[in-house]
């Protein structure tokens, strides 16, 4: 049975943040869109035990009206971080109103308009905060491909990228971090359905496939798979043509 030993990955993680900035961005800050989920808070936490809370950036970045914003206010203050809330409704409603009448905006569309808008104000605050933009994903959602392309699947590094939900949650836990935001549902903000009713299984059972390769249900084996061949593009470099003018 696959044990997590959550000291060592914290201690590990720790480690790989403070070498990751000594090789790739000496003294530049931490800039960090938060959700005030388990994912970002997490990250942040992180991010704060690495390199101390003053490196440590938060951008709360709702909609318009967000009714679960406290969430991510609240954690800022837990970590003590410095943070500034931007909100992206004149840039999603901007985009939507050039398209009006040119184009059937499709249901996928408005779905990851805003994380792209997202990632794009985080780049532009970490360009004027001498930044680094860290990326929130974790394994489990990389794995089934629950990212938006450019939007949170970007970023400059990943900390919590090779940890399942399962293993987010316990090192929120061993971090301090208090139960409502590590248990927080995460979900799309749209649709009105957490992540797990839009993917059709649980991350628990998602997360016991990835780590011990077991589940029971073939459907389930199958859409996991599925979704996963499917994704593969979304972690992978940009493919290019290899041109050489020597042939």
């Amino acid at each position: 049975m696959y044990n997590f030993d959550v000291k060592k990955a914290v201690d590990g993680c720790i480690s790989w943040i403070r070498e990751w900035f000594e090789k790739n961005g000496k003294g530049c800050n931490v800039i960090i869109g938060i959700s005030g989920g388990k994912d970002s808070s997490v990250t942040a936490a992180l991010c704060c035990a690495a390199l101390g809370k003053d490196k440590v950036f938060g951008v709360l970045m709702p909609d318009g009206e967000q009714c679960d914003i406290e969430y991510s206010r609240e954690i800022c203050r837990h970590l003590g971080i410095e943070h500034m809330e931007v909100n992206i409704r004149p840039a999603v409603a901007g985009v939507y109103e050039s398209l009006d009448g040119r184009l059937d905006i499709s249901e996928q569309t408005r779905i990851n308009l805003p994380p792209r808008i997202r990632m794009a104000t985080l780049y532009a605050i970490s360009q004027s905060k001498n930044g680094r933009v860290a990326n929130t994903c974790n394994l489990s959602e990389d794995w089934v491909g629950y990212s938006t392309r450019y939007g949170d699947c970007a970023g400059d590094f990943g900390p919590i990228s090779r940890f399942t939900v399962a293993e987010v949650k316990q090192i929120g836990k061993y971090l301090g971090i208090p139960e409502k935001f590590i248990e927080k549902a995460p979900s799309d903000g749209l649709s009105g359905k957490t992540d797990e009713d839009k993917l059709g299984f649980a991350y628990a059972v998602l997360d016991k496939y990835i780590r011990e390769g077991i589940i029971e249900d073939e459907n389930t084996k199958a859409r996991i798979d599925h979704l996963h061949a499917a994704n593969l593009f979304k972690l992978e470099t940009l493919p290019v043509y290899e041109f050489d003018p020597a042939e």
